[in-house]
């Protein structure tokens, strides 16, 4: 028996275009949280849904572990965690509704139970944590156990449920927020032991050729992008040491030897100063270990930034380039400029760091001039691989306080692959996803185009390519031939979709039925080895 049993609702299998990809990482917030509980001396069990078949596996675990408390914690620096998926909404008020039929007291936590508390009580759980959660678990768990007798009511951060003073039923109080963890060197490592190490690396090593780890130096961002949800953080900003990101590199290489690092910070080494630091106490204790990051443009072109990185091992950067408009840009109040995007990227591919594009269409008043001008941009640019998705209103955001009235009942993406158009943006839901098409066509197609050219610079004169520059060479001219043909019809498509009404998406039910539950998202087009998003 355990105590407390974590788990999250992002089931990998239930985003079909993900689950193809097979990028799969822990849930590295959750292991924090368990962590955080564990050197308080309460016995604690993993459920990791990452991986699993359904919920039927949580209701395994539960009755494995026998827990008083089931924590359904999620991972708030996995992106997809913060976009609030439908599909895994869903699995979360299942897994609660399981573990109330075995008699826990339930604990939520995570982006979309911080914005929607009424509606995870609701749902079963008697008690959810707004914000960043460690703290407030810490002591919720103490009250419930009987090592305090703090109130409920002076636990800042909680929503719970409370008899309400005139008799008539159960209401759930908010209490005010908690402020964050500062001194972040404080936190335990993450409880990578609980993880099931080898699966992941079979997976890994099976489809990739390597294994990649998860680690984070940072909670939350400062910056003002008006789309960006931030129910966890807010603008809040706070980083690690280069010393203790080091020393649990140094764990991590000496305990599960990784080939590779994914920093999943909203933005990588903000701090200044904080990259040459770390690259030197990398390079000191030979770490080196290859890594992707996520940063802003203007932030690499900061003096040193993109040599630190070089140095410390960075093998790409992505980048939130957004779009190739200044005009939506300003709009997004993104605080970027285009020519710092053009910039950053020849600066990153001359240090022969590889380069990302996260790329958004669909964002107010733009036009087709201004989708122009992205595509533009990643031609001129020619990043090493792009994400593209669509504008997506989110609680407690500008752009979702400017286009609230235009939503209707479906309010959330119910995979990462359904890119619908939920407010009444410039064209309509087929044609971003025609565009999702046809940006993925275009971009597989010079990136085949530039392969070709450089495997015949690099190959010398009277003599013949080896074999697996052979199938290399063919596999990009089979890339090359397959997006060329197909790109005018995908061109056309487009042109016929701008003139389309909205088809009102939007006004399908919020809620999943059990048809479309089981039923299987629409399967992207082939990447080629290309993933949309840098998982």
């Amino acid at each position: 028996m355990s105590e407390i049993l974590f788990g999250q609702s992002y089931y990998l299998r239930f985003d079909p275009k993900l689950w193809g990809a097979m990028q799969a990482y822990p849930p590295l917030g959750t292991l924090y949280a368990a962590s955080y509980l564990r050197n308080q001396g309460y016995e604690i069990a993993l459920f990791d849904a990452m991986l699993a078949e359904s919920e039927g596996e949580w209701g395994l675990a539960l009755d494995q572990h026998r827990p008083k408390f089931a924590v359904i914690y999620e991972d708030n620096f996995n992106y997809l965690s913060k976009m609030c998926l439908l599909r895994m909404r869903q699995a979360a008020f299942k897994m609660i509704s399981m573990a109330k039929e075995r008699n826990c007291t339930v604990i939520a936590a995570g982006s979309d139970a911080s914005d929607h508390a009424v509606d995870y009580t609701q749902a079963g759980a008697d008690f959810v944590l707004i914000g960043e959660g460690e703290r407030t678990l810490g002591e919720l768990i103490g009250r419930l156990t009987g090592r305090n007798e703090q109130p409920f009511e002076s636990i800042l951060g909680l929503a719970w449920k409370s008899e309400d003073a005139h008799g008539d039923g159960l209401h759930v109080k908010i209490n005010p927020p908690r402020p964050e963890i500062r001194d972040l060197d404080t936190l335990p490592f993450p409880a990578w032991d609980l993880v099931n190490i080898p699966r992941y690396r079979d997976i890994w090593q099976e489809r990739h050729g390597f294994y990649s780890m998860n680690m984070v130096t940072t909670r939350g961002c400062p910056f003002h992008c008006n789309w960006c949800a931030k129910p966890i953080w807010g603008q809040r900003y706070n980083v690690r040491s280069p010393e203790n990101v080091v020393a649990e590199m140094k764990w991590l290489k000496d305990t599960f030897h990784p080939d590779h690092i994914w920093f999943v910070d909203d933005i990588f080494a903000l701090k200044p100063g904080w990259a040459a630091r770390f690259a030197q106490l990398v390079e000191d204790q030979d770490l080196k270990i290859p890594f992707k990051c996520l940063n802003r443009a203007d932030l690499l072109l900061r003096q040193g930034e993109i040599e630190a990185l070089k140095q410390a091992g960075c093998q790409i950067v992505w980048v939130g380039a957004e779009s190739g408009s200044q005009k939506i840009l300003d709009a997004m109040d993104k605080g970027t400029k285009v020519e710092q995007i053009y910039e950053a990227t020849q600066r990153l591919h001359a240090s022969g760091i590889q380069v990302g594009f996260f790329l958004q269409f669909g964002y107010p008043g733009e036009d087709r001039a201004d989708i122009n001008k992205t595509l533009k941009m990643v031609r001129e640019c020619r990043p090493d691989d792009i994400g593209m998705s669509v504008s997506y209103p989110l609680p407690g955001t500008k752009f979702h306080a400017a286009v609230k009235e235009q939503l209707g009942k479906k309010r959330n993406w119910v995979d990462s692959n359904d890119l619908a158009m939920l407010h009444e943006g410039p064209f309509n839901t087929a044609f971003y996803r025609q565009l999702h098409s046809l940006v993925h066509k275009e971009f597989r197609m010079r990136k085949a185009w530039y392969a070709i050219i450089d495997w015949r610079k690099r190959k010398p004169k009277n003599s013949g390519l080896n074999s697996g520059a052979r199938l290399d060479s063919f596999a990009a001219i089979k890339t090359l031939l397959k997006n060329a043909l197909t790109l005018p019809i995908a061109r056309w498509r487009l042109k016929q979709l701008m003139q389309a009404p909205h088809a009102r998406l939007e006004l399908r039910p919020q809620t999943l039925t059990p048809e479309e539950a089981a039923r299987p998202s629409p399967q992207p087009d082939s990447l080629d080895g290309v993933t949309n998003e840098p998982l």
